[in-house]
């Protein structure tokens, strides 16, 4: 338990504003600031277009992760990738798939709160469901709820701690609020997992120098 979320303690055991907005009411927002050059537009997301997978998920998981890292070239990366989303993506109850699907079309047409009430009642239905939390963890943070997208974000990471997307997530929330040495942690911690992520490697590079080159 604690190997996982190291991050998310940290933050909390910090007393830093990420901290006060993890633990405050949830409803404050922050708007991020517009000095934060080199950043993600958005925390990483499944594909439109997923491939069909078989339905043994763990084992599949296992043996995609592990051909993730080995992936010799972005193209065959970008294939394993997919079928990683596909598996945290399936579910085998209809109504969850009928209510991402419902919340992703708001979310495309920017109507948030209605993508985010109809996420809240996906992990009410199913709260073992990772892409459920990690999805309305995406919203939040479109939303500058960094305080609930934080809260989701660790929900995804307590049922898979793999979950890259919801790691860059992570480093994209600290670089917001400038913790750069928390955010420069979860970059690193994705790009374990996932070598080939976007504009990542490029986050490295930029807040290594940044943080590791002064005194902290």
């Amino acid at each position: 338990m604690a190997g996982r979320f190291k991050l998310l303690k940290a933050v909390a055991a910090s007393g830093s504003v990420a901290a006060a907005l993890l633990v405050g009411s949830g409803a404050f927002a922050q708007k991020p600031p517009a000095d934060r050059p080199n950043k993600l537009e958005a925390p990483p997301a499944p594909p439109a277009k997923l491939p069909l997978v078989p339905s043994d998920r763990g084992k599949g998981l296992d043996f995609l992760f592990g051909a993730l890292k080995a992936a010799p070239d972005d193209d065959s990366a970008r294939h394993v990738e997919a079928r990683i989303w596909a598996l945290w993506t399936q579910t085998t109850s209809d109504t969850t798939a009928l209510l991402m699907a419902r919340s992703k079309v708001a979310a495309d047409a920017k109507q948030y709160d209605v993508a985010l009430k109809l996420l809240d009642a996906v992990v009410k239905l199913k709260p073992d469901y990772v892409e459920g939390w990690n999805r309305r963890a995406t919203i939040y943070y479109m939303k500058n709820d960094y305080a609930r997208s934080l809260h989701d974000i660790e929900e995804v990471l307590s049922r898979e701690p793999r979950h890259f997307g919801a790691l860059a997530g992570l480093g994209m929330i600290m670089q917001e609020l400038g913790d750069d040495k928390r955010a420069l942690d979860a970059f690193r911690q994705a790009l374990a997992i996932n070598p080939h992520l976007d504009k990542v490697p490029e986050l490295v590079k930029t807040l290594t120098e940044k943080v590791e080159g002064r005194d902290i």
